[in-house]
């Protein structure tokens, strides 16, 4: 697995932003390069799979032309991994269909640690079909690599701390992974997004940790309650992104 290489995909999120052509933005990419033969076949992969999230990226996520403006707001590298990590999940099956396991046990309420051993991630995988029946057929040392790749990325985005950790903890959310994660679970979900939602829960976020992050949500200019004959919904004040180029992140 390709890992989320925040400063690769900041990179060429920029060279999008600049040029608002992928065709471009890959000559430019190439072209700076191209005298260094010895990382062209890396340089080729990164390119392909970074450009593959930003491409295939949902509506429910920002646009990739304001991702820049999005990633600088960062506070840390760790946020910015954080709001990366949610195009990868979006683009790749394979990782969302684990993630998505890994939502529908936390959203449970278990109190245990979710392990990461392969063990789990095996079991997880012996599951999953593609979208015409057919199953994962990795040969074992592709598995181990895969295996060590989302482990990686979940360091990347704080819910493994260590080298050797397989149990998961909540990560804390900086406030623009907390923007965006909100963002793209309310953009994906019903009139009920709030109470399964899935940017949270992809990021590992706990049931008991909800009304505490949407009270921050409602702290910044982007999100509000707004009282409706139901009761209290928390709600975009505007645009769901508007935030990116015109408010206030917390």
């Amino acid at each position: 697995m390709c890992g989320l290489l925040v400063d690769r995909a900041q990179e060429i999120a920029q060279l999008y932003q600049a040029h608002e052509n992928w065709n471009e933005v890959k000559e430019v990419w190439f072209g700076e390069r191209r005298s260094d033969r010895s990382t062209r076949g890396s340089s080729q992969k990164i390119f392909r799979v970074l450009t593959s999230r930003f491409k295939n990226a949902p509506s429910s996520l920002p646009n990739p032309s304001v991702l820049p403006a999005v990633l600088a707001s960062c506070g840390t590298t760790r946020d910015k991994a954080q709001v990366l990590y949610l195009y990868l999940v979006a683009d790749d099956p394979l990782v969302r269909y684990v993630v998505h396991q890994y939502a529908q046990r936390l959203s449970t309420n278990q109190q245990n640690p979710l392990d990461f051993s392969n063990e789990t991630l095996a079991s997880i995988l012996d599951q999953f079909e593609y979208a015409d029946g057919t199953p994962l057929d990795y040969a074992d040392s592709t598995l181990e690599r895969w295996y060590e790749g989302f482990r990686s990325v979940m360091r990347d985005i704080g819910v493994l701390e260590e080298q050797q950790t397989v149990a998961q903890q909540p990560p804390s959310l900086g406030a623009i992974p907390l923007l965006v994660s909100m963002g793209y679970a309310y953009e994906e979900g019903d009139d009920d997004w709030f109470e399964s939602p899935i940017g949270l829960l992809y990021l590992f976020q706990p049931s008991d940790r909800w009304d505490e992050l949407y009270d921050r949500a409602a702290r910044t200019d982007a999100w509000e309650f707004v009282e409706l004959p139901g009761g209290l919904q928390l709600r975009p004040t505007s645009e769901t992104y508007g935030w990116v180029t015109g408010g206030e992140s917390t």
